[in-house]
């Protein structure tokens, strides 16, 4: 895969895209289609109870003549499975083959929103926006802050040449393929790492300080995206290197059918000692891999 590495302007805009372009909104749950019981209530609430024609209901200033809404799954996205990765995956391809729609913004649950947006940047590399957003509080809270994130994922997906995954957030506009949730609460949650954000948006418009997300979808996603059923895929487990880690957690993946490790490393991609040999056996077989868990520094 390969990453855009161009130097646009420190600050410009982009203009909304010209023309009546379509964006078709794709529901699957997550917290900004949660309920509370009370308004004050931000982490007693119940996600995916709302559909995503009702999020947009209750927005104003967008024209519905230009909306269309369908909703691929209704769940809490701590549950998101490769079943409902690879009907988002068609949906999405869908609608991009339509050539009024400008571009598909998804709403989704926050916990897993980083993983989905970067099995969509593999699988589909689109040259028209997807734009995934979420929200960190339920709908019904006294000040939601899923509304807002909606319009401007909106806002983005009708911005004239915007292309790739990316996910709009707090006013940010991010990369999908470089997203990480950083915390575990507050709605200003999410990061792209020492880059930064792609850009933000004012009052509608998108403000952007890098190059869109480029790249090539993986080989063999076009096949699977036309095929039927859910491709299976070669299970890979992480493991984390802490202190006190046991060669059997090594043991015990590869016996149950891992085909691939990751070694989620300490500090610059250390990894203990009692992990080292299961790992060697491991990575004699086709399954290599290693990271490191800390957030930022060395890649």
């Amino acid at each position: 895969m390969q990453t855009s590495t161009g130097a646009p302007p420190t600050d410009f805009q982009d203009p909304p895209r010209p023309g009546p372009g379509h964006v078709v909104v794709l529901g699957t749950g997550g917290t900004i289609a949660g309920t509370a019981a009370r308004a004050g209530d931000h982490t007693g609430y119940t996600a995916a109870q709302l559909g995503v024609r009702a999020l947009l209901d209750g927005l104003g200033g967008l024209p519905q003549d230009r909306l269309e809404v369908e909703q691929v799954a209704q769940l809490d996205s701590k549950d998101m499975d490769l079943a409902t990765w690879w009907t988002l995956a068609r949906a999405i391809a869908r609608h991009l083959a339509r050539p009024e729609v400008a571009g598909v913004v998804v709403t989704h649950g926050t916990d897993t929103l980083e993983e989905t947006a970067y099995f969509l940047h593999r699988v589909l590399a689109p040259t028209r926006p997807v734009v995934l957003t979420a929200a960190m509080r339920p709908a019904t809270a006294a000040s939601p802050d899923g509304p807002q994130n909606l319009l401007d994922a909106v806002a983005v997906a009708r911005t004239e040449a915007a292309r790739g995954v990316l996910a709009v957030l707090a006013g940010r506009v991010h990369a999908g393929h470089e997203l990480r949730k950083l915390h575990g609460y507050r709605v200003d949650a999410f990061g792209s790492g020492d880059a930064g954000p792609l850009g933000v948006v004012e009052n509608g418009r998108l403000r952007r300080f890098r190059d869109w997300p480029q790249g090539d979808a993986h080989p063999w996603a076009r096949a699977a995206l036309d095929g039927p059923g859910t491709p299976a895929l070669p299970p890979v487990d992480i493991v984390t290197s802490h202190a006190g880690a046991r060669a059997a957690t090594v043991e015990a993946l590869v016996a149950a059918g891992a085909r691939g490790l990751v070694i989620a490393g300490t500090g610059n991609g250390t990894v203990h000692q009692a992990l080292l040999e299961p790992c060697a056996r491991a990575a004699r077989s086709p399954m290599p891999g290693r990271s490191r868990r800390c957030r930022r520094g060395w890649n």
